[in-house]
């Protein structure tokens, strides 16, 4: 590869791309709302929520010194990860406590990216963290899973034009934003009928001796900060516009 192919790379990787109109980032979010909130659609994209899930579980392992072994991802969107390590102390804590709020902080950090109009650079973050986590799956549907969402975000991020790169940029990270919320209602509603004894929350109360409902609290507080951070990063700049128009 010559010296200005190199350059050029660079260029379209860090470079910044133009503002796109209100109307993107508006249709956008509404599209991500419309997938999370019906129910056909919402069981295909919660597939990605399950990804950024779990891959929150094994980056807290690897953080906190635990030795991670594997990632399973299945078809019902329910997923694990399994790590080494003491089964109490801070390690075990963090590592519990990433999976439920991975996708809304996920979602924050595209969110930040998008906010500096560096979404080539977004949608190859993407693939790297795709590829890397690609290493640990252990299970079929997971590898597939991996395998076809990182084929698909490489062929926008490769192939497609800027306007579609952006609309596919926004979509994912209003969903993330948006649909990071929306388990922790489904983790309680499941708990409320005892269909999930060993949720991250109730196994977070075994080894902190604080109950459940607090860690759920959590999650949600944590999630809902995330949306807002994120809703004045991607549409905060229009808004004087918004007012003047």
């Amino acid at each position: 590869m010559s010296i200005d192919s190199l350059t050029d790379l660079r260029d379209q990787l860090f470079g910044a791309q133009p503002d796109p109109p209100f109307l993107l980032v508006l249709i956008t979010a509404l599209l991500a709302l419309a997938v999370i909130f019906v129910r056909v659609t919402w069981r295909v994209g919660r597939n990605a929520i399950t990804i950024a899930h779990e891959g929150g579980h094994a980056l807290a392992a690897v953080l906190t010194g635990r030795r991670l072994t594997g990632i399973k991802l299945h078809s019902d969107t329910s997923g694990l990860t399994l790590s080494a390590g003491r089964p109490t102390g801070p390690g075990m804590t963090f590592t519990l406590l990433a999976g439920y709020v991975a996708p809304s902080l996920i979602g924050l950090l595209g969110a930040w990216l998008l906010a500096g109009n560096r979404i080539t650079l977004l949608l190859w973050i993407t693939v790297a963290a795709l590829l890397a986590m690609l290493i640990m799956i252990r299970n079929v549907y997971g590898i597939v899973s991996i395998l076809v969402t990182g084929a698909v975000v490489f062929g926008v991020s490769w192939y497609a034009e800027p306007e579609v790169q952006a609309a596919f940029a926004y979509t994912g990270v209003w969903f993330l934003l948006i649909g990071g919320v929306r388990p922790v209602f489904e983790l309680q509603s499941m708990r409320s009928w005892g269909r999930m004894p060993q949720s991250d929350a109730d196994q977070l109360a075994g080894i902190t001796r604080v109950p459940a409902i607090f860690w759920v609290g959590v999650f949600l507080v944590v999630n809902l900060a995330a949306l807002a951070a994120g809703l004045l990063l991607l549409a905060g700049g229009y808004l004087p516009e918004i007012t003047l128009n």
